[in-house]
């Protein structure tokens, strides 16, 4: 219920709320001790979360508004990064799959818990939906068809050479092709052993 506080000249303030709840109630005294205003955003319940999981607080920049990043958790089978959806309902975030924060906080003893056996089930039942925590093969792939299209020119050199100079050996042959920008700053012992393939 919103507070009201009424400021008197010659006396201290005082506060109350409106009952709504009982007709035979209007107003109810507050005393000032009893005043105190709580403040929680996304950031704080972020904090929270990592405090009672053991995580370390991730450094990485939320991607989207209402999606921040907590940490990575860990389960049984894999570690995967936690989120919290601040947007309607809190939730945990993890990959693909949601679990609503009210559905594993526990206020127990004066204070409040999370149910760190479900964060941990839901980390390892899910896969990852978020391709910064994906991993490519794409970059890998490339980097092969180049090694091996920087292999395939070495070759194709060797047997020029060898046309034009007949009789020299393979690490005279080598050292000739590590002296060209082909060579990609590679030595001659390791054009020698793809050249010859």
């Amino acid at each position: 219920m919103p507070v009201h506080t009424v400021s008197r000249a010659n006396a201290p303030s005082t506060s109350f709320v409106v009952c709504n709840k009982r007709s035979d109630i209007n107003r109810v005294a507050i005393p000032p001790a009893r005043l105190a205003q709580w403040r929680c955003d996304g950031q704080m319940v972020c904090n929270f979360v990592a405090t009672s999981l053991g995580l370390m607080q991730t450094t990485v920049q939320p991607s989207e508004a209402d999606l921040l990043p907590v940490g990575m958790a860990r389960g049984i089978k894999r570690t995967q990064m936690l989120c919290l959806r601040v947007q309607g309902h809190m939730t945990l975030v993890v990959g693909a799959a949601v679990l609503p924060l009210a559905d594993v906080i526990r206020f127990e003893d004066g204070n409040f818990t999370l149910d760190a056996a479900a964060i941990h089930q839901l980390v390892d039942a899910t896969t990852t939906a978020d391709p910064r925590h994906t991993p490519s093969t794409v970059k890998r792939e490339a980097r092969k068809l180049a090694t091996q299209a920087m292999y395939a020119a070495w070759q194709k050199e060797y047997r020029a050479l060898k046309k034009r100079r007949p009789g020299e050996s393979d690490v005279w042959y080598s050292q000739q092709i590590a002296k060209t920008t082909i060579a990609k700053d590679r030595d001659a012992s390791t054009i020698k052993k793809h050249m010859l393939a």
